[in-house]
């Protein structure tokens, strides 16, 4: 197993795992002046090199639905060093590796030190340590393949990155942040034009990544996902959808309820309507007070009622007492009274007196260190179930725990609320009490979900 290398680290590594490769990217301003200024490198002949002057332009593959505050789109400049020598290797649409046939514009998976440690570990019987994302392979989208012969093939790619690797300084709207956010989900990567060239024998295998537009959740319970980008450029990463009466983003492995009130329509956090719900009912009851349902309520009225004598013009009063007589003065009148190209097989470097394959079909290696450039770049929902009328309850995800408020809650150890979507009908809270020593009311009762926004009923 070989490892890539696409930042620069300050721990020491050893260099015995890495892929070689010569080739590196410079990101460049095409309106920097100073570019043009520049000397003309000559070759060895006296003859410009014009492969080192160039300037290519990169269009992102990825259209994030939010927006950047410094530039419109993820595209770059960028120039190869070596230029002429990059240039000069065959342009491929696919290549072969260890029997896997890779394409161009494909997700791949790439190992670096951290994912070849655990296997040397995991292959000694060694115990495996804490997994974490950012230990995992490298992902990343394949922009161009080349190769001179089938020992030496490279792959010219964006990184995509774990949210576990956003580097310190990376402006997330108004706030700087560094790593994981809160509204990360589990399988979440974060789209970039981190570019950057490898050698393909570091590439372990494909993977599945699919971009999750947060109006449609579909088909990314199995599959990794990306939903935000981070501009290299700037340290930007872009905006995302903001919901709820919190204004922070939804997390995709957590549950959402959509208001059904057609001026309102917002999603809201599963966690932010039991908050609220728990909220108003300590304080209804506080510490002491039973819950009375309205319909214990009127019962217990009734009871009252029941216990009341009865006057003598109700139903079971004392017949005995003779009607009452209305007294008038002399001459007082009567009165009334009323009451919702081409494929490129990858063979390893070792065999260097093997015959050379065409350009259409070049065998296969077995996966070799890789030397990643050290690049002037930086280093690397929601089942959304809506309560409203003809939308169904999605499918259920896994609960990561997490809140968005306050985990110090005057209420907690004294109510208990759960939320229970419907297949038929309104969503319902399902409150228990848990405080002891309440004489009389209701130990559990259901009440229906109330938008945190509008305020009115979801139905």
């Amino acid at each position: 197993m070989a490892s890539a290398r696409k930042r620069p680290r300050v721990e020491a590594t050893s260099e015995d795992n890495r892929a070689e490769c010569p080739f590196s990217i410079k990101l460049v301003d095409p309106k920097d002046k100073e570019q043009k200024k520049k000397k003309r490198r000559r070759t060895d002949g006296g003859e410009d090199d014009e492969a080192d002057r160039r300037v290519n332009l990169q269009m992102s593959p990825f259209a994030p639905s939010g927006k950047f505050k410094s530039h419109e789109t993820m595209d770059i400049h960028y120039q190869v060093d070596p230029a002429k020598k990059w240039t000069d290797m065959t342009r491929y649409n696919s290549f072969v590796l260890n029997g896997v046939k890779y394409f161009s514009e494909g997700f791949i998976y790439v190992a670096n030190d951290s994912s070849i440690e655990r296997q040397k570990g995991a292959s000694s019987h060694e115990p495996m340590q804490p997994r974490k994302k950012s230990d995992d392979d490298w992902v990343a989208r394949i922009l161009e393949i080349r190769a001179s012969d089938e020992h030496h093939v490279y792959a010219r790619v964006y990184w995509m990155y774990w949210p576990d690797e956003l580097p310190q300084g990376t402006h997330d709207g108004k706030k700087m942040v560094q790593g994981r956010q809160p509204y990360h989900g589990i399988n979440e990567l974060i789209a970039s034009n981190h570019m950057d060239i490898i050698n393909v024998v570091s590439v372990t295998s494909p993977a599945v990544v699919k971009q999750w537009y947060e109006e449609n959740d579909d088909e990314i319970q199995q599959a990794l996902y990306w939903r935000q980008a981070f501009d290299v450029r700037t340290y930007e990463l872009s905006t995302v959808e903001l919901v709820c009466s919190c204004n922070t983003p939804a997390h995709p492995d957590n549950l959402l309820v959509g208001c059904t009130t057609e001026t309102c329509k917002r999603w809201m956090h599963e966690q932010c309507i039991k908050d609220e719900a728990l909220k108003v009912t300590y304080e209804q009851l506080g510490t002491d007070k039973p819950h009375r349902s309205p319909d214990s309520t009127k019962d217990s009225k009734n009871e009252d009622e029941a216990k009341r004598p009865l006057s003598p013009t109700e139903t079971g009063a004392a017949v005995s007492a003779q009607h009452s007589i209305d007294v008038k003065a002399d001459g007082e009148p009567d009165t009334v009274h009323i009451n919702t190209k081409d494929n490129v097989e990858v063979k390893q470097s070792e065999d260097e007196d093997a015959p050379g394959a065409p350009e259409d079909s070049i065998a296969e290696p077995s996966v070799e260190p890789q030397s990643k450039s050290e690049s002037d770049t930086p280093s690397k929902a929601s089942v959304k179930a809506s309560a409203a009328a003809n939308r169904k309850v999605g499918r259920p995800r896994k609960k990561l725990g997490e809140t968005n408020g306050d985990s110090s809650k005057v209420w907690d150890g004294l109510f208990e609320v759960n939320l229970k979507m419907m297949e038929s009908g309104p969503p319902l809270l399902e409150f228990k009490d848990l405080r002891e020593g309440i004489i009389g009311g209701d130990k559990t009762w259901t009440e229906p979900v109330k938008c945190l926004v509008c305020g009115n009923q979801v139905n």
